[in-house]
């Protein structure tokens, strides 16, 4: 298929579409919009269902039940409206249903403002809501990206039965980029027939219960102990990430995700201008962490820089990675402000003549 411009928001719409989702339940809130806009003018021409809820809470509970039946379901909203969707994403996780949630940050906390920010990294892989349980965070840097991200949280959500979070800033949801979607997309896994799901039973089989309620307490230990065989299995097999400058020589490592990203890589092309060189690593799934890819990156270089939009929630996770190996320094911008590459450069140059302070958690 040819190239097309397209709007984030409509594009993660179309990849949806592409990857077989027919229905949608969602609630308006800006940035993401044109998400649920897209969607209930395209899923009307293949046969598919929006509904418009009358709240996250509503929408979210609305994915539940719709998951259940087996077919391939997606919600979004942003920030607050996620918060919302917690408890019902809790049950999902309990009730094992594969679900996909796009996730197009903005600034907060509370109800803050509409520009972009990466402020629920903590939300999306720490608490999305209550109990045990984890899902699949995969954050996209472009449009492209987000698009082939989309088409590929539908297959993992099936193969784990489990849910998928798009966790996307503000700007993946409102910058214009050409798309292609590929004609003829094979699986990403192998997919089982969902001989689980509550479709109606005539006799010819047990009957299929879709539940999170275990009121007996060893069958809840077994089933949480059986939900965490799941989430090692994620963490072994789905981590991804990739890399800039890694091959060569360079004194700071930068860890940066998502369009922040795109900055720093900028950031770096200036400061090979300059003489000095920095590598990037950068996340694209947020959880499972690619652990081992920052801790090797990190190994080659003096120091490592984290850039975010938000106070610092991934420094946790980098510094889990390093285990005090390399200090760790740090850049941001927050309220809906965009860090710049001049900023990155600065603050590259600065951890190189020791004007820079090291992040310091414990």
């Amino acid at each position: 298929m040819a190239k097309k411009l397209m709007k984030g928001s409509e594009a993660i719409g179309e990849a949806a579409v592409q990857a077989g989702c027919k229905l949608f339940f969602g609630y308006p809130i800006t940035p993401q919009n044109e998400i649920p806009e897209y969607m209930s003018m395209r899923l009307p021409q293949i046969g598919g269902t929006f509904v418009q809820a009358e709240s996250e809470v509503a929408a979210s509970n609305m994915i539940y039940g719709a998951a259940g039946t087996g077919e391939r379901v997606m919600t979004s909203s942003s920030s607050p409206g996620v918060s919302l969707m917690a408890e019902a994403i809790s049950y999902i996780a309990g009730a094992e249903l594969p679900v996909v949630v796009v996730n197009i940050v903005r600034a907060g906390p509370g109800l803050g403002g509409i520009l972009p920010s990466q402020g629920d990294y903590f939300q999306a892989t720490k608490a999305l809501g209550h109990g045990d349980f984890r899902v699949l965070v995969l954050a996209p840097w472009s449009i492209q990206e987000a698009a082939d991200l989309v088409q590929d949280a539908f297959d993992l959500a099936d193969f784990y039965r489990n849910p998928v979070m798009i966790l996307g800033d503000g700007l993946i949801g409102q910058m214009m980029e050409p798309v292609e979607f590929h004609d003829g997309r094979q699986p990403l896994k192998v997919l089982e027939p969902k001989t689980w799901a509550a479709t109606g039973c005539d006799g010819s089989r047990p009957t299929n219960v879709i539940n999170s309620l275990f009121l007996d307490p060893e069958e809840l230990e077994r089933h949480n102990i059986k939900l965490k065989a799941k989430y090692d299995l994620m963490e072994a097999d789905e981590v991804r990430y990739a890399t800039e400058g890694a091959d060569d020589d360079y004194d700071v490592a930068i860890v940066a995700y998502g369009t922040v990203a795109r900055v720093c890589s900028t950031a770096i092309e200036e400061l090979r201008q300059e003489g000095i060189k920095a590598a990037l690593v950068r996340p694209i799934t947020l959880w499972p962490f690619p652990s081992k890819a920052v801790r090797e990156t990190a190994e080659k270089a003096k120091a490592v820089l984290v850039v975010e939009l938000s106070a610092g929630q991934m420094i946790e996770d980098v510094q889990l990675a390093l285990a005090r190996s390399r200090p760790v320094h740090f850049c941001n911008r927050m309220g809906g402000m965009l860090v710049s590459p001049d900023e990155v450069v600065a603050k590259v140059k600065d951890i190189l003549d020791g004007s820079s302070e090291e992040v310091h958690h414990g």
